[in-house]
């Protein structure tokens, strides 16, 4: 359609959000479906949280705010960036947007030029190159394998660099494998940024309380003191305080590039939601406890899930340090041929017939840059996620 924008030739739709929406009308339809596509935690936001969301409401918190967030919500993810990351950050250095999408858009809106390349690591979320697109950039993926754990190394991190290269899109823990850097492993990237002053951080913690057993978290900036001042740090309240619906993200960085950020947003959405930013600020100041007991059972599904997986034929399923995904391969099963005649030639065809013959809803890994791959989001009931495995054996067991 000649009235649309040449922009959009370079941009897919989301596949997650794809994977949703089928699941959701073959369910209309009144098929048995699980839907192991979405990425959000199935347990409810704790109830101090609502309550300060109702709070400010009766209140009367219901005008606009300060486009990058109200200062109550900066201070409090100031603290937060303090007490959990050893990063000083000023309230003028942080903003708030409309999740952890409008906060990463933002910041390549405001710093890409047409033909300034994003490193980005595959497997990738899959909104990663798209928004580099939009923004003008030009996305470097950079490979890794089930052998490092889908995780880049510092010598194909060197050689993806260019006189061209703005940012370093780092993810750790990863959307969608679950891989989880090592301070060790952060210092190894960093050391390597340190001989590149023209490239800048943009991390993306979203997952930083959903690690398991002794692994702990770190950030790039907290790493290495070098790079604070060329580096963006993103976080959010979604994942880890189950508010994916309330979309709040957040960001400190730079206060040049604050700013900026701050002239786009406010040209764009203005301030996020005002009772959101009252709901998060309880979030990030209020009781921490409950992290540890949802971790517990994200750690009891994801063992059950990568053990079923691997009894699976033809499947091999890495246990992965953080998140809720696992990316396990279904290579050894290209080639092969379901009872409905299909030949499985992608990872694709695996998850399209495995929708359609089991009822179980997950997402092809090349959507995320990466095959023959799928991911599974563990964020669900125990009961589904045995049914689900048992499904995908048995779908797996079938093929010929």
């Amino acid at each position: 359609m000649a009235f649309l924008a040449d922009i959009l030739s370079r941009v897919k739709p989301s596949a997650t959000i794809a994977v949703s929406q089928k699941a959701r009308e073959l369910k209309a339809q009144g098929m048995d479906v699980i839907g192991l596509g979405a990425g959000e935690p199935d347990f409810d936001t704790p109830d101090n949280i609502k309550q300060a969301a109702k709070d400010a409401i009766d209140r009367g918190e219901t005008k606009y705010t300060a486009v990058s967030g109200i200062i109550e919500l900066r201070e409090a993810i100031a603290a937060k960036f303090e007490r959990e990351n050893g990063l000083s950050y000023s309230p003028s250095q942080i903003i708030a947007g409309t999740g952890g999408k409008q906060i990463l858009f933002n910041a390549f809106m405001a710093t890409l030029n047409p033909g300034d390349e994003v490193i980005i690591p595959t497997p990738y979320w899959v909104s990663y190159p798209e928004m580099v697109a939009i923004c003008g950039g030009e996305s470097v993926l950079v490979e890794t394998s089930i052998d490092s754990e889908f995780k880049v190394t510092p010598e194909a991190l060197e050689a993806a660099i260019t006189p061209r290269t703005k940012w370093f899109l780092f993810n750790s823990p990863s959307n969608p494998s679950g891989a989880a850097y090592s301070r060790d492993e952060v210092k190894a990237l960093t050391d390597v940024l340190m001989r590149h002053p023209q490239v800048w951080v943009l991390t993306d913690d979203m997952y930083e309380h959903l690690v398991y057993g002794d692994f702990e978290f770190a950030t790039p900036a907290q790493v290495e003191p070098g790079l604070y001042d060329r580096t963006l740090t993103m976080n959010g309240v979604s994942k880890a305080y189950s508010m994916t619906g309330w979309r709040l993200g957040y960001a400190g960085g730079p206060l040049e590039l604050i700013k900026a950020m701050d002239m786009i947003q406010g040209q764009q959405t203005s301030g996020t939601s005002s009772i959101t930013q009252w709901a998060a600020v309880e979030a990030l100041n209020g009781p921490q406890e409950f992290l540890a007991d949802r971790r517990k059972s994200f750690e009891e599904r994801r063992d059950l899930v990568v053990s079923m997986l691997n009894q699976a034929n033809g499947i091999e399923c890495p246990k992965p340090d953080g998140a809720f995904y696992v990316f396990p391969s279904c290579a050894r099963l290209m080639g092969k041929t379901t009872e409905s005649g299909k030949v499985l030639e992608t990872d694709e065809d695996f998850v399209s017939e495995l929708l359609s013959q089991e009822g179980v809803a997950v997402v092809h890994g090349s959507a995320f840059g990466l095959g023959p791959n799928f991911r599974i989001s563990y964020a669900t009931d125990t009961d589904s996620l045995r049914t689900a495995c048992e499904r995908i054996q048995r779908f797996c067991a079938s093929l010929k």
